[in-house]
């Protein structure tokens, strides 16, 4: 197989990386999905400074002595993530970005980046999306192959005729798996606004989750196509500036009420429109997955 993803991935990364270090690069869902802890039978990770609550027998002595600070051994599990990457292949997918870009696009690259960066710590990932008429699910593996895969297939199924959304791929996920997942659901405002709190809350119990939001052009210029309802908007509308100002006012709303949604789940979102500012976006998303 050709790597045509993970070949532009690594271009990209080469290109723009913010994420400043390899240890950071490798280690980037450490702290999420409880997987440091302290103890003897795990594998020593690094030194931090010393909280109330830490063992006594983790102090490492010699290190505080020369640092003048109170310093422990922190360990990290001998256990990977799994991590499901949830992607939206609704029709919606197939309009633009804010930026100009194909979403289906934008969002393949966030969930490839994602998964490559994860895939220097050995971390297992798995994929789940609607087709047409079914479900279709990557068993979780290693490897870039695998990811390639995924994101191979995930581009021939956002098509014109599918009409799938992340409500029901999260029930699905809810009714199939008894694994605990680092759940990465990648979709634009509606499929956000689609997913209801009583699936969230359901999800909350047993997974980590994290959401990437890819935005939507605005309604405003020549030739705008509605994919919902399949028809180019009228031009009336699209150059009339009260109604473009309304309707801008109105997609903010919506986003906020989504925001304030996930935030009293504790679930971090993160908005990407263009595929240069992936990296940064996803270095702002994990970091604030590990402040909730």
């Amino acid at each position: 197989m050709r790597m045509k993803y993970i070949s532009q991935i690594q271009a990209s990364l080469k290109r723009y990386r913010t994420i400043p270090t390899k240890k950071v690069t490798s280690r980037i869902l450490d702290g999420s999905y409880r997987s440091v802890y302290k103890g003897k039978s795990m594998n020593f990770d690094e030194l931090r400074e010393y909280v109330v609550g830490d063992d006594r027998k983790d102090i490492d002595w010699k290190a505080s002595a020369r640092s003048q600070k109170m310093l422990v051994k922190q360990y990290i599990a001998e256990k990977k993530h799994n991590i499901m990457l949830v992607m939206d292949t609704n029709r919606r997918m197939l309009a633009d970005t804010k930026e100009l870009e194909p979403k289906w696009e934008t969002a393949l690259l966030s969930a490839g980046t994602l998964a490559y960066l994860v895939n220097q710590n050995g971390d297992y990932v798995s994929a789940i999306y609607s087709t047409e008429h079914s479900m279709e699910h990557f068993p979780f593996k290693m490897g870039l192959m695998n990811i390639e895969n995924i994101l191979e297939h995930y581009q021939k199924n956002v098509t014109i005729k599918n009409q799938s959304n992340i409500e029901k791929t999260l029930d699905y996920i809810l009714r199939n798996f008894r694994r605990r997942m680092i759940l990465i659901v990648v979709t634009d405002l509606e499929g956000i606004r689609g997913v209801s709190e009583t699936t969230l809350k359901r999800i909350i119990t047993l997974h980590d989750i994290l959401v990437i939001h890819v935005n939507d052009a605005e309604a405003t210029g020549k030739m705008v196509y509605n994919m919902e309802e399949e028809r180019y908007l009228p031009e009336f509308f699209t150059s009339n500036k009260k109604l473009a100002k309304l309707q801008k006012e109105r997609q903010e709303a919506v986003y906020k009420e989504c925001e304030d949604k996930l935030k009293r789940f504790g679930i971090a979102v993160t908005t990407v429109g263009h595929k240069q500012e992936i990296d940064t976006k996803l270095t702002s998303l994990l970091h604030r997955h590990q402040h909730v």
